[in-house]
């Protein structure tokens, strides 16, 4: 809704500087009397009649600038916020825990673009012993979603988040709170136990805390990943996920 409707202003605004209009008068609204706003709005509508292309050429060029404009605040958070992504403590890790290129996926169990890169992150990391991947859940698909992450999170506990991660992952379509905790059983927890460790206060707190460093990114649906200084929204493929961590790695060396 907040992108259309600064697309329809941007083209308000662009069409009356075709037309020869002040622009500082059509930005402000209490300038024009109510003739003149009637006027205005004449022009802008006769002349996109006889120029429809302009709409479309218009709103992608209003999306393009809201889509740089959300690039340049997501590297500045990026930076801002290294420690959260990268050395936060909290956070589970996998992969090399000092590797030099570091992996940073916000997922979601239910998800299943998450589910089928699974097999491209474990490639990447059992090909390239130098690459870190820190596990940031991000559960926006309802209650099992939540309950999959508070599950997994307290597994470490047991030393067991690696375990469940990967048996969630690999549940196909959907799932209840009873496969989630079948799941956890399956790979040896002890359930009475992990209900009890995903009541912890302070898995409340890291879920809070990766639902607003993915807001800041830019990151608002799963899979999310950032690798150097790239925000990727999206899956990923082997190819260009090869490619980011080289990237990565290449910028790292000549910082």
């Amino acid at each position: 809704m907040t992108r259309w409707f600064g697309a329809a202003r941007w083209l308000a605004l662009a069409v009356a500087m075709v037309l020869g209009a002040d622009l500082a008068t059509a930005q402000t609204k209490d300038a024009l009397s109510p003739k003149q706003k009637k006027e205005v709005e004449t022009l802008i509508r006769d002349y996109l009649k006889q120029n429809p292309g302009l709409i479309i050429e218009l709103l992608q060029d209003a999306q393009r600038f809201q889509e740089e404009q959300e690039a340049t605040r997501s590297r500045a958070n990026l930076v801002a916020h290294r420690e959260a992504l990268y050395k936060d403590t909290n956070s589970p890790v996998g992969g090399n825990p000092k590797g030099d290129v570091t992996i940073v996926e916000f997922f979601d169990y239910k998800c299943p673009y998450c589910k089928n890169v699974v097999p491209t992150l474990v490639e990447a990391i059992e090909r390239d012993k130098r690459v870190r991947i820190v596990f940031k859940e991000l559960p926006v698909l309802g209650p099992e979603s939540v309950i999959a992450a508070r599950a997994a999170l307290a597994a470490r506990k047991q030393n067991k988040y690696g375990d469940l991660h990967f048996a969630l992952m690999g549940l196909k379509g959907g799932f209840s709170e009873a496969q989630i905790f079948a799941a956890a059983e399956g790979v040896g927890l002890d359930v009475k136990r992990l209900r009890e460790d995903m009541r912890a206060k302070e898995i409340d707190d890291m879920l809070i805390a990766n639902r607003r460093l993915a807001s800041m990114l830019g990151i608002r649906g799963t899979p999310g990943f950032v690798i150097g200084d790239n925000v990727i929204r999206g899956a990923i493929d082997g190819d260009a996920l090869a490619e980011a961590i080289a990237d990565a790695r290449a910028k790292c060396m000549s910082c």
